[in-house]
């Protein structure tokens, strides 16, 4: 407990959630736009946000494992933030507190156009199934979080603290002034 979650800034969907994504977005299965239309919030045609290639981690986190020790790293991919529950299972007792979150406009898409045309997703479901701007994380001791999230940033990933450890078991997640809870 006490400990810091430090998170790696994602370049999109990356591969978890596509499948639901093209089901939710593209008109062929059964969505909303055609593959070239740009629909607000994004900036560019739907096709290239979802197909952005997958960010690699490996050279920015083998760069901060030189300087600082890493508790933990998870890639958070299919299955989302229920793979942190995996760490617990190596200490008992433990949790995880997320509370900074700005997912790119992708993920605003996918949950409006889910309400417009499939009857929605909710915030718990969308923390299941997607990275919400996160692709990586790590844990370190919270007086190693500066140290690590320059060596991040400089390495070209943007890096933020995203949470901490708690004594409190479980995945909770503060997100839009609401608690979700994702493992009690």
């Amino acid at each position: 407990p006490g400990d810091t979650i430090i998170g790696m800034r994602s370049s999109g969907i990356h591969s978890n959630g596509i499948t639901l994504a093209r089901k939710i977005l593209f008109k062929q299965w059964g969505g909303k736009y055609d593959p070239h239309d740009k629909p607000d919030p994004l900036n560019r045609e739907l096709i290239l946000e979802v197909l952005e290639p997958t960010r690699i981690y490996v050279k920015p986190l083998l760069r901060v494992t030189e300087e600082i020790k890493v508790k933990g790293a998870v890639h958070i991919t299919g299955d989302a933030y229920l793979k942190f529950e995996r760490l617990a299972e190596f200490s008992k007792g433990i949790g995880f507190k997320f509370d900074n979150f700005k997912p790119q406009p992708i993920f605003t898409l996918i949950q409006k156009t889910a309400e417009e045309t499939h009857g929605g997703i909710t915030d718990q479901e969308m923390f299941k199934t997607f990275n919400m701007g996160w692709g990586f994380a790590i844990i370190t001791n919270k007086a190693d979080r500066d140290k690590a999230i320059d060596i991040l940033e400089k390495e070209g990933v943007q890096a933020e603290e995203i949470g901490i450890i708690t004594d409190t078991q479980g995945i909770r997640i503060h997100y839009k002034g609401k608690k979700i809870i994702l493992k009690p």
